[in-house]
């Protein structure tokens, strides 16, 4: 199956809630062996004047695969995930993430590129936390970060 240029300029709208947590931010933190106090201790911080557990930066990739997940589900796209590969990965930060944050994500497929048998696809994630009384999805939204990814998609044969 090729892959479907009629995705460039596509949106898929947040989905499910993601809610980060102290252990969520630590287990992170130790896996890519980010060892700042913040990303541990609520009391370090605190000192540095935010409300609970700080985040490593590239810990928005979680909420950003999971919208990127709906791209690759979608039968209508043509992408095997046998044959993709990864291309570039590159992350603008609007303000820390931190533990309480309830985040979700839109997904916006900003380039679909043929190359050779295959294609390059370029997305771009907004991730929001969702503030005041939001539930499932709803209420004020508040900028964090915006992801953008590149993936190549191998035509037969390659």
């Amino acid at each position: 199956m090729t892959i479907n240029p009629d995705l460039q300029g596509r949106t898929y709208p947040a989905a499910e809630v993601y809610d980060v947590g102290r252990e969520k931010i630590r287990e992170f933190a130790r896996a890519v062996k980010a060892t700042h106090p913040a990303h541990f201790d609520v009391d370090a911080a605190r000192a540095l004047g935010h409300a609970d557990l700080v985040a490593p930066p590239t810990f928005a990739i979680i909420v950003a695969q999971r919208a990127d997940a709906q791209l690759i589900e979608d039968p209508e796209s043509g992408i095997d995930f046998s044959r993709v590969v990864h291309a570039d990965q590159r992350f603008v930060h609007h303000r820390p993430i931190t533990a309480g944050d309830r985040l979700v994500a839109e997904l916006h497929v900003d380039g679909v590129r043929a190359m050779g048998g295959g294609a390059m696809i370029t997305t771009r994630s907004e991730i929001y936390a969702l503030t005041g009384d939001a539930r499932d999805g709803g209420g004020q939204r508040d900028a964090v970060a915006t992801t953008t990814s590149s993936i190549l998609v191998r035509g037969e044969g390659q």
